[in-house]
C-alpha cells in the first residue's frame, strides 16, 4: 500500500521463517540506529502528519492518545533543545513501542478509496 504508511514487505518477510530469521536483526538495527526511542517517541509519532490522511487519522485518537502523543512531543523538544537524549530508563521500549495511529491511517485510507469509488460513480437510465 502507498500512501502515509509506505510499501511493506512485511507480511511477506513474517511468512517466511528463514527470511525472517535473515531480516529481523536487521530491521532491529535499523530502528536503534533511527534513534527515535531514545527521545521516547514511538512509530507513529514520526508519521509526516502534513499528509492530509494522517490529519484526518488524528482527529480519530482517543484523549488519552492525544495527551500522551503531545507528552512524548513536548518531553523530545525539551531534550533536542537541551542536546542530548533522555535518560536510557526513559526511553520507549519495544513492547511500548506499538502502532496506535496505524488502524486510524488505514481506515481513513479506505474511506478515501470508497468515496473516490462513489464519486466516479456513473448512473445510467434504463
Amino acid at each position: 500500500m502507498f500512501g502515509p504508511l509506505g510499501l511493506s514487505l512485511a507480511p511477506y518477510v513474517q511468512s517466511s521463517r528463514t527470511l525472517s530469521k535473515w531480516i529481523t536483526p536487521i530491521a532491529n538495527w535499523y530502528v536503534n540506529a533511527s534513534g527515535y526511542r531514545k527521545y521516547g517517541f514511538k512509530y507513529d509519532d514520526i508519521l509526516v502528519e502534513e499528509n492530509p490522511t494522517v490529519q484526518r487519522a488524528l482527529t480519530r485518537l482517543t484523549l488519552r492518545e492525544k495527551y500522551d502523543r503531545a507528552y512524548r512531543l513536548k518531553r523530545a523538544s525539551q531534550a533536542s533543545v537541551l542536546h542530548a537524549p533522555l535518560p536510557k530508563e526513559l526511553w520507549t521500549t519495544e513492547a511500548e513501542d506499538v502502532r496506535y495511529l496505524r488502524p486510524h491511517v488505514e481506515e481513513v485510507a479506505k474511506e478515501e478509496e470508497e468515496r473516490k469509488k462513489w464519486d466516479s460513480l456513473i448512473v445510467q437510465r434504463k
